[in-house]
């Protein structure tokens, strides 16, 4: 029986098989749960196609977490309680990254908070009418304690996300709902190919990492998720779990 047996979880951004949200889909589905998968517009076609290389059927719901009208249908577009969501959201307009920090425009900061941070909370709340007792929402992030190269205004997005997280994880407790971060170490996905000087990041994970890290593999991240997805972390909310190798707790 696996740690998730039983579970219906919501996984968004699934839009490559090399996402940390495919990875956390099909190690779910693993181990036992039922997965919905969520997306929107043009990408539902690309969704559907990356679904079908999961080891068991997904369905697919349309949720534009910027767009009222679909998260007021999420509970009923879900099609009954869910257990938990994976939270896989972020998107910065180009001028927001890639070291042009003191240029960028507010309606570029604005759509960058909207996608990556606010949309933690708009999903949580719109959810939450069919979360059931335990549920346990995880989000990903890239630890925003300090300041990145080229990450600009994503790296301030995700010190929202990481401050929203703390704040839903209060709110919701009293619902017994959990809320946490893990944050994994820069990995070759789709969304980090698109971030100018994203290959600064190599030489200094492959070096200072104490257990090595490998930026192809986006398993070890699917992994913490679906541990903090289970009822193995009963009591732990309003945390940020690193998968980055140990990265963190090093000095130069």
């Amino acid at each position: 029986m696996g740690i998730l047996e039983g579970k219906r979880i919501l996984v968004t951004g699934v839009l490559t098989e090399s996402s940390i949200a495919f990875s956390a889909a099909r190690l779910a589905q693993e181990q036992g749960a039922e997965v919905i998968l969520s997306s929107f517009g043009r990408q539902m076609k690309i969704t559907s196609i990356i679904a079908e290389r999961l080891p068991k059927p997904a369905e697919v719901i349309e949720l534009d977490a910027t767009n009222e009208d679909d998260l007021a249908a999420l509970p009923e577009r879900l099609g009954g309680n869910i257990d938990g969501i994976v939270h896989a959201i972020a998107f910065a307009p180009k001028d927001a990254l890639g070291g042009v920090f003191l240029d960028t425009p507010w309606e570029s900061v604005s759509n960058a908070l909207h996608v990556s941070a606010y949309s933690l909370k708009a999903i949580a709340v719109a959810a939450q009418p069919v979360l059931n007792k335990g549920a346990s929402i995880v989000g990903l992030t890239f630890d925003a304690t300090v300041a990145w190269p080229a990450y600009d205004w994503m790296g301030v997005s995700k010190a929202a996300l990481e401050s929203t997280s703390r704040y839903l994880a209060r709110y919701l407790g009293e619902h017994d709902i959990r809320v946490n971060l893990i944050s994994a170490g820069p990995l070759k996905t789709t969304a980090a190919k698109s971030i100018p000087g994203f290959e600064a990041f190599e030489d200094v994970w492959g070096d200072r990492a104490p257990l090595g890290w490998d930026q192809s593999d986006t398993e070890p991240a699917g992994r913490g998720i679906v541990a903090l997805l289970s009822d193995w972390f009963p009591k732990t909310t309003g945390s940020m779990i690193h998968v980055d190798g140990g990265l963190h707790s090093t000095g130069s």
